[in-house]
């Protein structure tokens, strides 16, 4: 057995699976909006709510998985942790589309929004299959880094500047 065989057979890179399409959602999301511009704004949130659902539906085939230790025992792919998950994932599903008119009324980038929004949703699903204090570490830095981010989102508005520097 040599060794490449035997890294990957304790990897078990499924697991994260559901972050992967989440991540993939918002580099699709990023450069959506690179190429099309202002334009994008209208199929912007069709594409994150499909890519989450994605997500749910890949967390729905992992449920009883017998590998559910990956990388080494960083991470756990358990019950427990596919429930907080889909937690995690159906709260960023419902809290787009309510966010949607207000972020064009506000007269910001709603790709901005919905990237930083998906980077909440990947650190909280790292964050809940977190079995070392590194893992748990960085990310709690990915999550609450985005949400920093999305507490002064709105720059012209003074609530929003006086809560990102409360933060």
């Amino acid at each position: 057995m040599d060794f490449s065989s035997s890294v990957a057979s304790q990897l078990h890179a499924g697991t994260i699976l559901p972050e992967g399409i989440v991540i993939i959602t918002l580099m699709t999301i990023l450069v959506g909006d690179i190429i099309f511009g202002r334009s994008s704004s209208r199929w912007l949130p069709y594409v994150a709510i499909f890519g989450l659902f994605n997500s749910i539906v890949a967390l729905f085939f992992q449920w009883d998985n017998p590998d559910a230790i990956a990388f080494l025992g960083s991470f756990s792919g358990d019950n427990l942790s596919i429930v907080f998950r889909g937690i995690v994932v159906l709260s960023a599903m419902v809290t787009i589309p309510m966010s949607i008119r207000y972020i064009q009324q506000s007269g910001t980038s709603l790709a901005e929004f919905i990237a930083i929004m998906l980077t909440a949703t990947t650190g909280g699903m790292f964050l809940s299959g977190a079995n070392e204090l590194t893992m748990v570490f960085i990310s709690l830095e990915m999550l609450s880094i985005s949400s920093y981010l999305m507490t002064g989102y709105m720059k012209r508005d003074p609530r929003s500047n006086e809560a990102a520097l409360k933060y």
